[in-house]
């Protein structure tokens, strides 16, 4: 079954609900800023601890690939040619034992990880997403 979108009484649009409270219905963003106002509720951390901890190791070792390799190694049309981002050659479910290999990144510019992100066919082809 297909979970549908509802009118958010937080940001007035329409988000998957995440809670009801008081007669109002809060997508998950909504309700965790409801959450640090009131003493009462516990707020629910956004990442996991084991995660925060991949991301901290993760910050170091990309500011240091990032110095090492300061263009972009895509290059497609549209490309700035400085590197911006760090593309994780490995998607999907491979994705996490991945996440710390650096021989598995590539650094791209904004618009050369977009065309990746937006052409996953020709990506595999080129070797850019396995």
């Amino acid at each position: 079954m297909e979970k549908k979108k509802k009118y958010c009484s937080g940001c007035e649009s329409e988000q998957y609900i995440w809670k009801a409270h008081e007669k109002n219905k809060y997508c998950k963003n909504c309700w965790g800023k409801i959450q640090s106002k009131d003493p009462d509720h516990k707020v629910i951390p956004q990442v996991s601890a084991k995660r925060k901890k991949l991301d901290v190791e993760y910050l170091k070792l990309r500011t240091k690939h990032m110095e090492k390799f300061p263009l972009c190694q895509i290059k497609v049309g549209g490309c700035t040619n400085m590197g911006t981002d760090i593309h994780h050659t490995h998607a999907g479910s491979n994705r996490d034992a991945f996440y710390l290999i650096q021989s598995t990144w590539l650094v791209t510019c904004r618009n050369c990880h977009n065309h990746i992100h937006e052409n996953p066919a020709d990506a595999r082809i080129m070797g850019w997403l396995k």
